[in-house]
């Protein structure tokens, strides 16, 4: 190795100090305990997940290259334990705390099935299921189930996969509903594309499925199509 080069690998290697080292004002941890979550940057947040650093690099300088990899929170949400492998700096462990992480943040605190919340619009659906379903890659389409009083109480995932009539069938989607005694249902998929308008083939779907409520005496109360960070309400929409 050249002098230049080793001189400037020394520099390299002087400039880096692991957190435990940074005054304890700086430190993700500390600054959380002090401060509250909600002051720390998408970074800090990541670096208290990752939990520690590898050799030449900081729990901090691993979040920073994960997002600059990926670009945002939500991208890195889609990915599996695989694409967080190929991160430098993080292992089989890291990538599964990361993933688990992220999964949970889908699992959001306000569970309608065991707060006895009543779903008075489609806005008290999409808060619950955007986070859950807008990282989704494929089709997923779920059943909520409701009682007389319009409070949930459970949820059937129907199909998973390339939505069409074959998956869908007004069989499988009042199965749940017929032996729970449901009085009502809402219908609930998203687009992985992002896009939320309605498919001739969503639009064909519902139509099914309202007919089908009609004859067991069960009511559709909305389906709803769940995008990026946006929505599509049949009910809404007039279109039920």
């Amino acid at each position: 190795m050249m002098l230049v080069e080793k001189v400037k690998s020394i520099e390299h290697k002087s400039d880096f100090m692991p957190i435990k080292q940074w005054r304890e004002d700086d430190r993700p941890r500390e600054r959380l305990i002090k401060f509250g979550s909600k002051s720390l940057s998408d970074s800090e947040l990541l670096a208290i997940i990752i939990g520690f650093g590898t050799v030449g690099k900081s729990a901090i300088d691993i979040s920073r290259s994960l997002l600059s990899e990926f670009s945002s929170l939500s991208e890195m949400a889609k990915c599996d334990v695989t694409q967080f492998k190929k991160i430098s700096g993080i292992g089989l462990a890291k990538a599964v705390t990361i993933s688990a992480a992220f999964e949970l943040s889908r699992r959001i605190s306000d569970d309608p099935f065991s707060n006895n919340k009543i779903l008075s619009c489609c806005e008290d659906v999409v808060e619950y299921y955007m986070p859950r379903l807008r990282d989704f890659r494929t089709e997923c389409f779920r059943v909520i189930l409701l009682d007389n009083s319009n409070r949930p109480f459970k949820e059937v995932t129907v199909s998973e996969g390339i939505l069409n009539q074959t998956l869908v069938h007004p069989r499988e989607v009042f199965r749940q509903a017929i032996l729970e005694s449901a009085a009502s249902i809402i219908l609930l998929h998203n687009h992985p594309s992002g896009n939320c308008q309605p498919s001739p083939q969503d639009k064909d779907i519902t139509k099914r499925l309202l007919q089908t409520g009609d004859i067991v005496g069960i009511s559709v109360l909305d389906h709803i199509i769940i995008g990026r960070n946006n929505y599509f309400s049949f009910k809404n929409a007039s279109l039920l």
